[in-house]
């Protein structure tokens, strides 16, 4: 469990998993930049007997409030190359944003990384228009390293994805 002054970033446990499966699957809470596919609930909860959400590959983490109330994910995965990981999150419902859990969750998440792995570097990757998620980036120090072009298909489209990165020695420098 990692703790923060605004949230709690924590592992799913079994308790979790019905509220997660319809958190995850409610199309309406979901912005421009998420994929409308539902997440089959069987699936879901198949991977989780098995996994827990943890492997090698990509650990998944729920963001919860000081209420308890789980208000997102954030979850670090497998990148290009075995020094490299990216992070990704959500938040479930548009009225917590702007309030800094997302900020704090990916914070909290960088340090979880760099000290427990060897990771060099790590990712955000966002939709250009996505600026509430390039703040988070900005604010956690990254650096914006440019665009790729309609390397992403949501939603019926192809979209332009923004890339920001952090490397271990700016995090340490910022760390001190």
């Amino acid at each position: 469990m990692l703790k923060g002054t605004l949230c709690i970033v924590r592992h799913l446990t079994a308790a979790d998993l019905n509220t997660y499966i319809a958190l995850i699957n409610d199309l309406p809470a979901r912005s421009e930049f998420f994929s409308m596919q539902f997440k089959s609930p069987e699936v879901m909860r198949r991977d989780f007997l098995q996994t827990g959400f943890v492997t090698e590959d990509s650990e998944l983490f729920l963001i919860e409030d000081h209420a308890q109330q789980i208000i997102g994910t954030i979850t670090h995965f497998k990148s290009r190359t075995p020094a490299c990981r990216e992070i990704g999150y959500r938040l479930f419902d548009p009225r917590w944003g702007g309030r800094g859990y997302t900020t704090e969750a990916t914070r909290l998440v960088i340090d979880y990384l760099f000290n427990a792995y060897p990771y060099h570097r790590l990712e955000l990757l966002m939709d250009p228009q996505n600026t509430a998620s390039e703040r988070i980036a900005q604010k956690n120090g990254f650096t914006e390293e440019g665009v790729k072009r309609q390397a992403f298909f949501i939603n019926g489209s192809m979209r332009d994805v923004k890339m920001y990165s952090l490397l271990r020695p700016e995090w340490q420098a910022r760390s001190r």
